[in-house]
C-alpha cells in the first residue's frame, strides 16, 4: 500500500478503505510518512470530500493513534461536553457540575483559548493551586468518587489529530467537513465517554458563520458518533455576540460561579440549563423535559454550586476563591469605550470583540503566548440595548496600560447601531439527535 496510490485514488474522487486511512494516518504519527505527502492529501479529501463511512474510519483512526481512557466501569453514565469555540463561553464550568449534581459522570478534557476563542484548562488555572494535569489512574479515580473531573489535554491523546491539524493550519485545509468532524470527534472518542453532547456555535464569533453551516456541521459529527458506537446529540446555539457579559478568564469565572449561585445573565443560564439538560437526558435515560426540571432544581437549591466547589477542591483549588470572588486579582488598568451615537445597537462582531480581548493579554494568538488572567472586557450593553452618545457600552481591562490603544483599534466597526430595535437572534436553533439523522 503506497501513499501515492492512496493520494491518487482520493484525488479522482474514489473511496478510501479502512486499511488505506488506518494506514496513513498510523505511518504519519510514526514519522514513516512525510509531511508534503499527507499535505496533498489532505488537499485532496478538501475538494474530494469523504463519506460518512471514510470519515468514521478516520475519526477511529485518530481516536487509535495514541492513548485512550476506559470509562468502561461507569458503564452508560459518562457524558462530554464539546463547544466549537466562541467568546465569552464558559459553560464547562456551570455545565460540568450541574450535570454531575444530577448524577451524570463527567470525564472531560479541556484546551486552552487560542486566536479569540478562550480555554476551559485557561480559566480553571484562574484558581490557586486547581491541578489541570492528572494521571490516568487520578483522573478516573476522581470521576468515581466526585461524579466529575476536568483535566488539560493528556500529551499522547489522540497523536495523530496535533500532526494532522498543525498541517491543515499551514497548508489551507482547516476548513473541510470531513476533516474537521474527525478531529473534533477523534479526541472525544478517545478520552471515552459514553456519551458526548455538542455546542456548535454559529455566528460571526464562531467558525461556522450561519445556521445551516452549524446544522450541517452538527448533523455530521452526530451521525459520525453514532457510527462509531456512541450517543452522541448537538445543540446549535448563537455566537453572532458573547456569551454573558465577561471575556477574559477570571471575569469570565465570576459569572460562572454567579451563575451557580443563583444569578448571572439569562442567556448563559439558559444555555447551561440546555446543555445540562441534554447530558443528563443521553447519560442518564431520562426523558428530556425530566433533566430539565431537575436541572433548573439543582441550579435553584445551590446543589450545582456545592458540586462545583467539592469539584475544585478534590483537584487541588483553593475554593476560598469560588466562595469569595473578590480574592481574584483585579486589573490595574481599565478603559471605558462608548457610544458616538444615540441608537439600538444592531448587531456586534464577536470575533472582533474577542481579539480586542486577546490585545488586552487575555488570549493568545499562538499555543506559546502567556495571558493575563485579569485581563478582558466586561459589556455594559448588548445586541438590541438602547444606548446613548457617551454611554459606556464595554470596559476593558489590562494590567499594561499601553495594550489599550491596540484593543480600541480592533473594535472599529464592531458595534452597529440603528434607530430601531434589532431584530432578535434565536439563542438556540435546534436540537439535533441521533433520531433526527
Amino acid at each position: 500500500m503506497r501513499m501515492y496510490d492512496i493520494i491518487t485514488k482520493k484525488k479522482m474522487g474514489e473511496s478510501l478503505t479502512k486499511e488505506e486511512i488506518y494506514g496513513f494516518v498510523e505511518g504519519y504519527t510514526k514519522g514513516e510518512i512525510p509531511d508534503y505527502q499527507v499535505s496533498a492529501l489532505l488537499m485532496a479529501i478538501c475538494f474530494q470530500g469523504m463519506n460518512d463511512e471514510e470519515t468514521a474510519f478516520l475519526t477511529n483512526a485518530i481516536e487509535a493513534s495514541g492513548d485512550c481512557i476506559d470509562l468502561a466501569e461507569f458503564g452508560k453514565l459518562t457524558v462530554d461536553k464539546h463547544s466549537t469555540g466562541g467568546v465569552g463561553d464558559k459553560t464547562t464550568l456551570i455545565v460540568a457540575p450541574l450535570a454531575a449534581s444530577l448524577g451524570c459522570k463527567v470525564a472531560k478534557m479541556s484546551g486552552r483559548g487560542l486566536g479569540h476563542t478562550g480555554g476551559t484548562v485557561d480559566k480553571l488555572e484562574s484558581f490557586p493551586g486547581y491541578k489541570t494535569s492528572l494521571t490516568k489512574e487520578e483522573f478516573i479515580s476522581c470521576v468515581r468518587e466526585h461524579g466529575i473531573c476536568v483535566i488539560g489535554q493528556s500529551g499522547n491523546l489522540a497523536p495523530a489529530d496535533k500532526k494532522l491539524y498543525a498541517l491543515r493550519d499551514v497548508t489551507a485545509t482547516v476548513n473541510s467537513l470531513p476533516l474537521i468532524c474527525s478531529s473534533i470527534m477523534g479526541k472525544k472518542l478517545a478520552s471515552g465517554a459514553n456519551s458526548i453532547v455538542l455546542d456548535v456555535k454559529c455566528g460571526s464569533g464562531s467558525f461556522m458563520k450561519t445556521p445551516k453551516d452549524a446544522t450541517e456541521l452538527a448533523e455530521r459529527m452526530v451521525k459520525i458518533g453514532s457510527m462509531c458506537k456512541k450517543n452522541v446529540a448537538a445543540l446549535i446555539t448563537d455566537m453572532d455576540r458573547p456569551l454573558g457579559y465577561e471575556i477574559g478568564n477570571i471575569l469570565e469565572v465570576k459569572e460562572a460561579i454567579a451563575v451557580l449561585m443563583g444569578e448571572g445573565p439569562e442567556d448563559l443560564v439558559e444555555i447551561c440549563l440546555s446543555l445540562a439538560s441534554l447530558m443528563a437526558h443521553l447519560s442518564l435515560d431520562i426523558p428530556l423535559p425530566e433533566a430539565r426540571s431537575r436541572a433548573e432544581e439543582a441550579l435553584r437549591s445551590g446543589l450545582a454550586y456545592e458540586k462545583f466547589k467539592e469539584w475544585l477542591k478534590a483537584q487541588g483549588a483553593d475554593i476560598s476563591y469560588a466562595e469569595n470572588t473578590s480574592l481574584f486579582p483585579v486589573a490595574k488598568y481599565k478603559y471605558d469605550i462608548v457610544s458616538e451615537t444615540d441608537g439600538y445597537i444592531s448587531a456586534m462582531d464577536a470575533e472582533k470583540i474577542g481579539l480586542c480581548a486577546v490585545c488586552l493579554g487575555a488570549g493568545r494568538m499562538t499555543k506559546t503566548d502567556s495571558i493575563d488572567l485579569s485581563a478582558g472586557i466586561t459589556l455594559k450593553k448588548k445586541t438590541g440595548d438602547f444606548v446613548r452618545k457617551g454611554e459606556t457600552v464595554m470596559t476593558l481591562y489590562s494590567n499594561d496600560e499601553a495594550k489599550f490603544s491596540t484593543a480600541e483599534a480592533e473594535l472599529s466597526g464592531a458595534l452597529s447601531y440603528s434607530k430601531t430595535p434589532a431584530h432578535e437572534r434565536k439563542l438556540i436553533y435546534k436540537t439535533i439527535t441521533k433520531e433526527d439523522i
